[in-house]
């Protein structure tokens, strides 16, 4: 594996034809994805300015173009009518001024009437690499290029440590306020999230105070990309800890839950009714943001990368690495997020194929239980040994998702091995492949999996047990594979 140095990790883009042989270098990649976003070249991570604004969907994702390596970087924008099919509008935030000359790191969007507004972090950091970050604004013209706001909205709090990140805008009707929700890590080295206030969007922001969550004050060592949204009348709370292990999930330290309750401004406090949760229970879900300006109070729209920090994936031998997940459509159903793909998703369906023990590389399979405990194998080889093998365990209502035996195996120090419980008896699975990624919803989106998977040319077997029905079709390419920066 290359050893970056930061002077290469950190090169400043001049130009796309630094880029293009990189571009034609993977572009034909095995593991290119057919309908799910990714990098045109190098590192995708945190989805950022996500939201709905004439017409249009617009999604930004944090992008160091030189490799498969965290560095600098920029927001990579892509643009969508439908949420499905989406076309590469090149780079939308570069860090090109003093507050941001070692990053725009993430953030999120604000509609507001006819205007776009994008915030994010400014990663600063001075000769000495001691870094400050600043919460600055972009507002996006009619061409449909954000321009920077001058200076940042407001600089970091000196008692705290110096991750504060990740900024997320909400308006509050009744307060006639808008807030800025960031994350954040207090000198005790503990997770927090910020809040600022301003009856202004682009001017006037102080501080109001630091979120209060009763019972998760010693909940993590970080909260990354803190989010707040409205659904059916209960508030959710999403963020990402980071710093701590939680039961379950094997030695990663980088996490992604949600917090059903209620926020009340005044006094800053989010009242969570129960227990934090596992947004999804694969091995390669973060940093979730919630799209801006969905318009409909009972439901929300969500998007993640597919990847975690610090783990390492096949790909970076190919110099590029990371996904977005599917948007999914989120609703509340007896206090918790079911999930399932925006709709229209069928539209990318072909013909039905039988079912007859060979895999696409790019399909939804539909796997229907008829009770009992269950086993399914995916990617097989041709022997039916290996693959990605789930079994359901009806006694303990529990799903075992395994990828020990595929041929190539990565994080295997973090797990490789993962439940996921469910809530009432296993019916029914929708399961998305594409060419290096799983998403599986159980009982329409009631728990969902995520992961990466890389599988050979010999592995594209299945085997279900004689009490699972197989259904599959193979889907059709929605995202642009374009070279545009």
């Amino acid at each position: 594996m290359k050893e970056w140095t930061r002077e290469e990790r950190y090169r400043v883009l001049h130009s796309a034809d630094e880029v293009r042989d990189l571009y034609d270098q993977i572009k034909d990649s095995q593991y290119r994805q057919a309908y799910h976003v990714q990098p045109v070249t190098g590192l995708s991570s945190d989805p950022n300015g996500f939201g709905y604004h004439k017409g249009i969907w617009d999604l930004y994702f944090q992008w160091c173009p030189w490799g498969a390596v965290h560095g600098l970087k920029y927001w990579y924008h892509v643009s969508s009518k439908d949420l499905i099919h989406w076309e590469n509008e090149g780079v939308g935030l570069a860090p090109d001024t003093y507050y941001d000359n070692k990053g725009t790191h993430s953030g999120s969007a604000f509609s507001e009437g006819d205007d776009l507004y994008l915030f994010y972090t400014g990663n600063h950091r001075d000769e000495d690499w001691t870094r400050t970050p600043y919460t600055c604004a972009a507002k996006v013209g009619e061409d449909r290029k954000p321009v920077k706001l001058d200076k940042p909205l407001f600089g970091p709090r000196p008692d705290y440590s110096e991750h504060q990140r990740d900024p997320k805008i909400v308006y509050v009707p009744s307060k006639k306020k808008y807030y800025i929700f960031i994350g954040a890590q207090n000198l005790d080295l503990k997770g927090r999230a910020l809040i600022y206030e301003s009856e202004s969007l682009l001017e006037g922001w102080s501080f109001a105070g630091e979120l209060k969550v009763p019972g998760f004050e010693d909940f993590g060592g970080m909260w990354e990309c803190p989010c707040i949204v409205n659904i059916s009348g209960k508030d959710v709370l999403i963020f990402s800890p980071q710093y701590t292990t939680l039961p379950g999930r094997g030695n990663s330290t980088n996490h992604n839950v949600y917090i059903v309750g209620s926020m009340d401004y005044d006094t800053l406090t989010f009242t969570p009714e129960a227990d934090y949760q596992y947004l999804d229970f694969g091995f390669d879900f973060y940093a979730a943001q919630f799209a801006a300006n969905v318009g409909d109070p009972d439901k929300a729209i969500l998007i993640a990368w597919i990847g975690l920090p610090d783990n390492h994936y096949p790909t970076e031998e190919e110099d590029w690495e990371g996904s977005m997940c599917l948007p999914r459509e989120l609703r509340l159903k007896n206090g918790k997020l079911v999930q399932s793909p925006v709709e229209g998703f069928a539209q990318l369906r072909g013909e039905e194929i039988p079912a007859e023990g060979k895999l696409p590389a790019v399909a939804e399979v539909e796997l229907t239980f008829a009770g009992g405990d269950a086993d399914v194998a995916l990617f097989t080889k041709a022997d039916g040994s290996g693959g990605l093998t789930i079994h359901y365990d009806e006694a303990g209502q529990v799903v075992t998702v395994d990828r020990t035996g595929m041929n190539k195996r990565f994080n295997t120090n973090v797990f490789e091995v993962l439940d996921m419980p469910l809530t009432s008896p296993l019916k029914k699975m929708s399961v998305y492949i594409d060419r290096s990624s799983v998403e599986i919803f159980a009982n329409d989106g009631e728990e969902t999996f995520t992961t990466h998977l890389y599988p050979e040319k010999d592995e594209f077997g299945y085997q279900a047990g004689d009490n699972v029905a197989v259904r599959i079709w193979p889907l059709q390419a929605s995202n642009s594979n374009e070279f545009v920066i």
